[in-house]
């Protein structure tokens, strides 16, 4: 995305992936959502953690002894543990009707302006005229 594209800023969209921010999937869940939920469609952000699998093998070989201390000591999730939010939000009756929103860990992120935060979710990401700004520009892109 051009980092000015429709006022949607890019340092906005990718400050901390990951870490308790937002990219383009929480605005895009918010109009999507907005968008589908007369029909019954549910669109959310899931944010599954850190997952090791033996995806990792392929990143350690070219790590830091800094990077490597973080990544050895970093709170990595099962599988099973980084499935349950996908799982929840797809089959559990507690979250019928839930759209437009982010989860992490199992539960609806709370919104932070903490720019030291690693949970939650910025408020700018949850923005609807932002949401519908983005779905806007994209659907242009890719009409061109």
């Amino acid at each position: 995305m051009h980092p000015r594209a429709g006022g949607v800023q890019r340092r906005q969209l990718g400050e901390q992936r990951g870490h308790g921010v937002a990219d383009g999937r929480e605005l895009v869940a918010v109009e999507a959502g907005r968008r589908w939920a007369a029909e019954g469609i549910a669109a959310n952000a899931v944010m599954p953690g850190g997952i090791r699998t033996g995806l990792q093998r392929h990143q350690e070989e070219n790590l830091t002894p800094e990077i490597k201390a973080i990544f050895d000591t970093y709170p990595w999730k099962t599988v099973e543990q980084g499935a349950a939010t996908s799982v929840l939000l797809a089959a559990s009756p507690l979250v019928e009707g839930v759209t437009g929103r982010y989860f992490e860990d199992c539960n609806e992120a709370e919104p932070t302006t903490d720019p030291e935060a690693h949970e939650g979710i910025r408020p700018f990401a949850l923005d609807p005229t932002a949401a519908a700004r983005l779905w806007d520009i994209s659907l242009k892109m890719l009409t061109r």
